[in-house]
């Protein structure tokens, strides 16, 4: 059966993640080693023992996931589960990751690239006064209606009914506020460091352009999907505008899961902390089956 491989975004970490793969794979410990080595500092310890307060800065949150989805994809390849392999796709910072993994750049490469975005991103969130809010029951043209209204942008479409806002604080507060009697069922604060995907990253998203101008690119081996089109993505330049716009840009998750799945493509291995993807999955259609990648247990099972 044809496979593919999701990558999970900023929101997903959690302490004592990838412990499990360093304490029982040498291929883990290598990677973990040099991650520590390009990063500059004990970047492993943070992901292994905290405190929770550092691994959720961005600056360390961003390469945190990106090695542990990486080590995944490395370990479930080791396994033989990759055989047939069709598609790769992450969310927001998940989509570096994923094009590591299909061949666009090797892990060295992609992890110093994740670690601009993330000091970048950082940097605007420290420079602006933003805020990211869930709306619950909306649809596509609700939530653009309502953005629109409240002047604020529509940051993650992840699944049906969970559409994600991003702006400055004060609107999202007031957005919040006015969230039901514009027709959704909830609108639940995001606790996050800033307005991801939204204009108030527009600063970043120029600074990274000139990030990736000399970067060398390959063209994938499997397909990778851009969240900024919900469609495949496969020529460099391409591939690095579409790095460029997704900072400000809405994740079009739902579109690239399905656009996954209508290539035949039914069984997914997810790559990082917990199942947040597995439940977008099963909103989006119930026959998808996601698969945990995790933890050691996970790629012994």
């Amino acid at each position: 059966m044809a496979t593919a491989l999701l990558f999970s975004g900023q929101g997903a970490q959690r302490v004592g993640m990838g412990r499990s793969f360093y304490d029982n794979s040498p291929l883990a410990r290598s990677l973990y080693d040099e991650a520590d080595a390009v990063l500059g500092y004990s970047f492993k310890q943070i992901c292994f023992d905290g405190p929770e307060d550092a691994l959720t800065q961005t600056r360390v949150c961003q390469p945190a996931l990106y090695v542990l989805g990486y080590t995944a994809y490395k370990l479930l390849e080791a396994q033989g589960r990759l055989t047939d392999c069709r598609a790769a796709l992450g969310l927001s910072l998940g989509e570096l990751t994923a094009l590591a993994a299909a061949g666009v750049f090797d892990f060295a490469t992609g992890l110093r690239l994740v670690a601009a975005r993330a000091e970048l991103m950082q940097q605007a969130c420290e420079t602006t006064r933003g805020g990211m809010a869930a709306l619950i029951g909306g649809d596509r043209a609700l939530v653009e209606a309502f953005c629109r209204e409240q002047d604020v942008d529509m940051a993650n479409l992840n699944s049906p009914g969970q559409i994600v806002i991003s702006g400055e604080s004060e609107k999202i507060d007031r957005a919040v506020a006015a969230a039901k009697a514009r027709g959704f069922k909830m609108a639940v604060p995001l606790k996050v460091a800033g307005a991801y995907h939204s204009r108030l990253m527009a600063g970043a998203s120029a600074a990274y352009a000139d990030v990736l101008r000399d970067a060398v690119f390959q063209t994938p081996r499997w397909t990778v999907f851009t969240n900024v089109t919900g469609r495949p993505v496969a020529e460099p330049a391409e591939i690095k505008d579409a790095l460029v716009r997704q900072i400000v840009s809405p994740v079009l998750w739902d579109d690239c899961q399905r656009a996954a799945a209508a290539l035949g493509i039914m069984e997914f291995y997810e790559c990082g902390p917990g199942a947040v993807l597995a439940g977008f999955a099963k909103r989006i259609d119930r026959a998808l089956v996601v698969k945990p990648a995790c933890d050691w247990a996970d790629i012994q099972a």
